[in-house]
């Protein structure tokens, strides 16, 4: 079967003793710990480098462009990802991963090296173009090396590996920062890439290829820019330009005017660079929908959630990584639980809608903390929503696999992907502008002018802000991040209804590589 192809081929040739059939098991597991190793380097890295910024721009100066360190970083990873899953299917998985993984430690190197933030900002930019390719290559691979039946057992993996980023990105970048300094945040991913690099490029067999076929250029071009103005409406949307300004508007138009000339060109393109006939599967479409959705809910919860209870419940923000380890923890557990099921029934489609009916029901509950709310209490409705997104993060891949045929593997993985970070960027920016907006109206009803002035530049307060502030102006706050917060998870909860409709329309396919398992997937 297609799906066993691509292992096999390290077997040795017909008519031959296979020789690397006791070694295969070994050299599998060899390969998936690079993978995991890849995906914590393109997880890890922004959490690790926020910590550090204020050292950074302490060092650096260029405040005003902070934004940009992060923005840039996000961007090209962003109009990347759809160009390395087109890639790595035109011409060979291997080598397309290889390059990414480079490519993000050149990148890392020269940022470790910037000698002021127009360079650190460019510099991210060469990062994430790397990173892009990171994300889609594990993903990519993995679907290559083993069947859908047998990849849940994978899924803990993968999402251990996002609880571990999440958990400790903060608390790594600030003690790189304090004890070896800002540059090694940077730095810290040449060692751990090269032995991913290594590892790959010694143990992964997987077949060559070279397509005829030129590259996609236009279509590239096209999908970058309307990829990057969404990104860039979403991020300076309400921020740096009102949402009605006229910045934000031309964007609009470049970004719908590109997607819709880049949509028009794939129907026409010898080597689509996003191949629209993957969007027949009605699966791969409302695995598409999900993901987009689960970023969106994801991402916010994560951006609100530390800020909550560092300002309302009197957290300390050096642990700010450890506030979400009930819904990361919660996540981790049912992920695993949901592999393993799926693994051994080849089911699926009640992990979408309990996943559904989970992240509605978490997000709503969160929308009733308030500024009695316990941490106790917090926890419990964090891990509620943790196991909903359980339920959702690797499924949704795993069904997007399982949808297309072996040769759109890569664009099917960077697809999802892509919809995922696109929901996250919508999540940040469209929750972000009803917080804030919540927050400064709560501040100027209950402190007057003083609440009004105190959030006047931004909504969003650090400790020490906080801590300076007179205890009326202080109480106020703490209840205008309790309003903000209940909107922003109501919202989060209406949106997540998506998820739960989508997921009654999705068809229970039969998994690839079900019955008759293949030698290496039973030795594994």
């Amino acid at each position: 079967m297609a799906d066993t192809q691509a292992v096999a081929t390290d077997r040795g040739t017909p008519g031959q003793p296979d020789t690397s059939q006791e070694k295969q098991p070994k050299s599998v597991r060899v390969v998936l710990l690079a993978l995991m190793i890849a995906m914590m380097l393109a997880m890890l890295d922004n959490m690790i480098v926020g910590t550090a910024m204020p050292t950074i721009v302490g060092e650096l100066g260029g405040l005003e462009h902070l934004s940009w360190v992060v923005t840039g970083y996000t961007l090209a990873t962003a109009a990347a990802t759809p160009v390395w899953g087109k890639l790595g299917d035109m011409f060979g998985r291997k080598a397309t991963f290889l390059s990414s993984i480079v490519i993000f430690l050149i990148g890392s190197a020269l940022s470790g090296m910037a000698q002021d933030m127009g360079q650190l900002i460019g510099f991210r930019a060469v990062q994430g173009l790397g990173a892009g390719g990171l994300m889609v290559g594990v993903m990519a691979i993995i679907g290559d090396l083993i069947p859908p039946r047998e990849r849940g057992k994978y899924q803990g993996m993968m999402a251990g590996v996002m609880a571990l980023a999440m958990i400790g990105g903060p608390l790594v970048g600030g003690t790189i920062t304090d004890n070896w300094g800002w540059r090694w945040s940077f730095y810290i991913n040449l060692p751990l890439g090269a032995v991913a690099l290594a590892l790959v490029s010694a143990v992964l067999h997987l077949p060559k290829k070279r397509s005829k076929a030129g590259i996609d250029y236009l279509g590239v071009v096209l999908l970058t820019v309307g990829i990057t103005s969404i990104v860039l409406v979403t991020t300076w949307g309400g921020t740096e330009y009102a949402w009605t300004s006229a910045r934000i508007m031309e964007l609009i138009g470049i970004g719908v005017a590109a997607l819709v000339g880049f949509v028009f060109w794939q129907t026409r393109a010898a080597e689509p660079v996003l191949p629209l006939h993957i969007f027949r599967s009605g699966n791969f479409t409302l695995m598409s929908v999900i993901g987009f959705v689960t970023g969106f809910v994801m991402f916010g919860a994560t951006l609100f959630l530390p800020l909550y209870q560092q300002a309302v419940q009197g957290a300390s923000a050096t642990n700010s990584g450890l506030l979400l380890l009930p819904m990361l923890g919660a996540m981790l557990v049912t992920s695993m639980v949901a592999g393993r099921i799926t693994t051994n029934s080849g089911r699926y489609k009640v992990f979408p809608i309990v996943g559904g009916v989970l992240m509605v029901v978490g997000l709503y509950l969160l929308s009733l903390m308030d500024t009695g709310t316990t941490r106790l209490t917090s926890g419990i409705y964090m891990a509620v929503l943790g196991a909903g997104m359980g339920c959702l993060m690797q499924i949704t891949m795993l069904v997007a696999q399982n949808s297309v045929e072996m040769k759109d593997m890569g664009v099917a993985s960077s697809s999802t992907t892509l919809f995922r970070t696109l929901g996250s960027s919508f999540g940040v920016a469209v929750m972000g502008a009803l917080f804030n907006h919540k927050v400064q109206d709560v501040m100027a009803e209950k402190a007057g002018a003083l609440g009004s002035k105190v959030t006047e530049r931004s909504a969003q307060l650090d400790a020490a802000s906080l801590a300076k502030l007179p205890v009326q102006a202080r109480e106020a706050y703490q209840h205008a991040v309790s309003a903000g917060t209940h909107s922003a998870f109501l919202l989060g909860a209406v949106i997540a209804v998506l998820v739960l409709i989508a997921a009654l329309f999705v068809k229970e396919v039969p998994l690839k590589g079900g019955p008759q398992k293949p030698e290496v997937t039973e030795a594994l």
